[in-house]
């Protein structure tokens, strides 16, 4: 009399099985998105152009986002730093904007928003005639960008601004000109 029981085939046994089970993960975790923290600091640099200009610019900037609903809505508190020159060199702009962003970032994934800034600007004119001046100005932008996972409390933030400001006035001809602007950055988002 044999005491041993037949195999039981309707389930998948062996190596196999692992193999299938590894292969699947390595394929699937990478997708899934990262683990949503409250809080993130985000330092970047990036390029600038303004409407009325050929040049291309550094920016810095530092960003404080926080999450209002999960993996939905994000409020981002940030500060830059920006240069240009106008009219061949005869003025040098120097702006260091202050803005507040309502973020609508699906899956924690990607984002797109608008907010309202202020923007303290120095004209600093080359000649010694003219008067250097600060002003400043509120204005409103809109923007988005995408995520990339690094680890769970490291990740790369890809963005982009359009900034809309009302027109200036200038010593220097031509007497108007449109400061608005455009930006494009990269960051390495810390979540705390």
């Amino acid at each position: 009399m044999n005491n041993e029981r037949p195999l039981d085939r309707t389930r998948p046994t062996g190596p196999g099985v692992l193999v299938v089970a590894l292969l699947l993960a390595a394929f699937v975790l990478p997708l899934a998105p990262a683990r949503s923290y409250a809080t993130e600091i985000i330092p970047s640099y990036g390029i600038t152009k303004s409407k009325d200009s050929d040049q291309v610019k550094g920016m810095f900037g530092l960003a404080l986002r926080a999450t209002l609903v999960r993996d939905l809505l994000q409020t981002e508190i940030a500060g830059g730093y920006r240069t240009e020159s106008r009219s061949n060199g005869a003025l040098d702009v120097q702006q260091w904007p202050i803005t507040a962003s309502l973020l609508l970032a699906p899956q924690n994934l990607f984002y797109v928003g608008a907010g309202v800034g202020w923007y303290n600007t120095t004209y600093d004119y080359e000649s010694e005639l003219i008067e250097d001046e600060t002003t400043q100005d509120f204005g409103v932008h809109l923007g988005g960008g995408i995520k990339i996972p690094l680890s769970p409390r490291v990740g790369a933030d890809l963005g982009g601004r359009y900034v809309m400001l009302q027109d200036q006035d200038s010593r220097l001809i031509p007497e108007k000109f449109n400061p608005s602007f455009w930006t494009l950055q990269a960051g390495l988002a810390l979540k705390f």
